[in-house]
């Protein structure tokens, strides 16, 4: 993959109206569990992203049966069978992990690989418990292969906060015999659970766990809300340089919406209008405004986390414009992601001049910091490069971001929508 550089200038004005693009975890759930559906699905506004794309080309080589037309793609009712080459997943963590857990209980041999960042992902924390279940899985890091095998429920406790770890669990658990439970130290996003439960999968929720028992879902038939991890680079920029910027049909699945509660705690304005609900999934317009002449400094740890582990990396950007320390704690799982976004951000923040003390779990921020543009590199990482994005909009000069070209992963049209709602001057 070629580098791309992203050139981004200061302006004056951020505001305007935006539909984010569609929920990635969301578009991938979706089309998975379209494909072993009795009656098949369909799947409209999908993420049209090298991710979610990712994701539908290893469904059809695995002999899913859809048709893929404007705006929406139509799966009908069909078998996955062994894939006869390697299932290639790209950048996508979503695709190998939940993959790796359907396919363990389905009688098929698969192997399923990545690119250079993928094969760095720690995959042992899918496959200790997929093999306690009984799965034939090998790789503690991709490329992964999955062999024929009988699978048996089992209790796990997870010793992390993880939705793709819990999803992957549970997608083996459609095909395990007896129950399969799973429970978690914290919340985590819960887009499986409730997309199993809309298609008439037997599944259970009490407390932190999750019980399920072996069945194929019915049908999924949804159309998918805008993605709020997409949503959050325009939220900050609102935020810090006034707005009002109006989000569209965004998801506002509770376990997804801690950057509300921090955008709150900092002294911007947020409105929600709840408009529709798809698939248990609730969907709402937001409004996203300055509010207070000075942003408060905001801390974040516990179980806050899991519920806005993407949106760290902007939120870092965020409290460069705080007045005073804010804090963000553990958050060690952003070591393991597209790339160690602790680390990584940090050190593109430090090269714009702000103040940053980082720790293993995470990194404390002193703001309020005048941003300098500097030469950036995103490591492979979409959110980190959009985060810098942002940050550029309020620093003096020119900042570089090397590696955007990752950003087409979750957000294909994210340098037009950000150039559109931008004023110059």
């Amino acid at each position: 993959m070629n580098k791309k550089k992203l050139v981004v200038a200061p302006v004056s004005e951020f505001w305007g109206e935006i539909r984010p693009p569609s929920d990635k975890s969301i578009t991938h759930r979706a089309y998975m569990l379209s494909a072993i559906a009795e009656r098949g699905g369909v799947v409209r506004l999908p993420l049209e992203s090298e991710d979610c794309d990712n994701t539908l080309a290893c469904l059809k080589a695995l002999g899913a049966s859809f048709r893929r037309r404007e705006e929406e793609v139509e799966f009908y009712p069909s078998a996955l069978t062994s894939a006869p080459g390697a299932l290639w997943c790209g950048n996508s963590g979503t695709t190998i992990r939940l993959l790796t857990g359907l396919l363990s209980g389905l009688g098929v041999h698969a192997r399923l690989e990545g690119d250079e960042s993928l094969s760095r992902r720690p995959m042992r924390r899918i496959v200790e418990p997929l093999r306690q279940m009984g799965a034939d899985v090998e790789g503690d890091y991709p490329p992964i292969t999955v062999r024929p095998a009988p699978l048996h429920g089992i209790t796990y406790s997870m010793p992390v906060a993880s939705a793709q770890v819990k999803s992957a669990i549970l997608l083996a658990g459609l095909s395990a015999e007896g129950e399969t439970t799973v429970v978690e130290p914290a919340p985590s996003r819960d887009h499986t659970e409730r997309m199993l439960e809309s298609a008439k999968v037997p599944i259970e929720r009490e407390g932190r766990s999750v019980r399920i028992r072996p069945a194929r879902p019915d049908r999924i038939e949804m159309t998918v809300p805008g993605d709020i991890s997409s949503a959050a680079f325009f939220m900050v920029a609102a935020a810090v340089l006034g707005g009002p910027v109006t989000l569209k049909q965004v998801g506002v699945n509770p376990t997804r919406t801690g950057i509300l509660d921090v955008l709150k705690a900092a002294g911007a304005s947020v409105s929600v209008t709840v408009a529709s609900v798809e698939q248990g999934e609730p969907v709402a317009d937001l409004l996203v405004e300055r509010g207070a002449q000075t942003l408060e400094p905001f801390h974040i740890a516990g179980d806050l986390v899991p519920r806005l582990i993407d949106e760290i990396p902007i939120l870092s950007v965020l409290a460069t414009q705080c007045d005073g320390v804010s804090t963000i704690r553990d958050a060690r799982e952003l070591r393991v992601k597209e790339s160690d976004r602790i680390q990584t951000m940090a050190e593109g923040l430090s090269r714009m001049g702000v103040e940053v003390e980082v720790f293993d779990d995470g990194m404390a921020i002193r703001g309020p910091a005048k941003l300098t543009g500097a030469r950036v590199e995103a490591h492979h990482d979409h959110r980190v490069a959009m985060s810098f994005a942002i940050a550029g909009l309020f620093a003096e000069g020119e900042t570089e971001i090397l590696g955007a070209e990752t950003i087409a992963t979750s957000f294909p049209p994210f340098e037009s929508e950000l150039r559109r709602l931008a004023t110059v001057g």
